[in-house]
């Protein structure tokens, strides 16, 4: 049986500020206070895991040791199926150093192009993997996944990462365009998310 967690602070173990308001959206009618690993100034380890799994929990352990709370840790990217699954893992490398996810979209189309494919329609998915832990070590792990296909020049502003290049199953607007609270509803990361609670959260707040 999974352990179960109760309100209070939790560490968001992320630097990545989009992430930490997605996933602060999610978590806040459950009573929790986010804090983030940035604003405790908590190191950002090296990410050496082969699965999104695996970096999720390096990331949790990390934080949870650090801060000595409970700590949540998303690894999450595109997986392109024309370029065997990349960028993956690696999704936030191709952005580089300064995280520019404009020059990550557009490498993902140069890359899919070199494959003499046409970038737009390309099937792709987003997965996500959340790792909960504790300060004690004990972990809880799952994974979500969105299916969809890419469509090129870049649409929205809205999201971050590759979302103004994605759109879902069953929609003609990408993540970049959609209102968050949709996004929300259908993302990998609802979907990763949806089972987290399932299994470790209380119920929600009623205010």
């Amino acid at each position: 049986m999974a352990r179960r967690l109760s309100g209070g602070r939790l560490v968001v173990a992320s630097h990545n500020a989009g992430k930490v308001r997605e996933i602060n959206a999610l978590i806040g009618p459950f009573g929790f206070e986010a804090v983030s690993a940035q604003s405790l100034d908590l190191p950002e380890p090296e990410e050496t895991g082969k699965t999104f799994l695996a970096n999720a929990e390096i990331k949790a352990v990390s934080a949870a040791t650090a801060s000595g709370l409970p700590s949540l840790a998303d690894d999450s990217g595109l997986a392109v199926d024309v370029l065997n699954g990349e960028p993956g893992i690696y999704s936030a490398r191709w952005a580089g150093p300064s995280k520019n996810f404009s020059f990550a979209m557009k490498d993902v189309r140069r890359a899919i192009e070199k494959t003499g494919a046409d970038p737009v329609g390309q099937t792709a998915r987003f997965i996500c993997a959340l790792c909960l832990c504790w300060p004690d070590g004990h972990c809880e792990a799952f994974e979500g996944q969105v299916e969809g296909t890419l469509t090129f020049p870049q649409r929205g502003e809205r999201g971050f990462g590759y979302d103004p290049i994605f759109m879902p199953l069953g929609h003609n607007i990408t993540f970049g365009e959609m209102d968050p609270n949709s996004k929300h509803a259908m993302s990998h990361r609802a979907s990763a998310f949806s089972q987290l609670v399932e299994n470790c959260f209380g119920e929600p707040d009623s205010a």
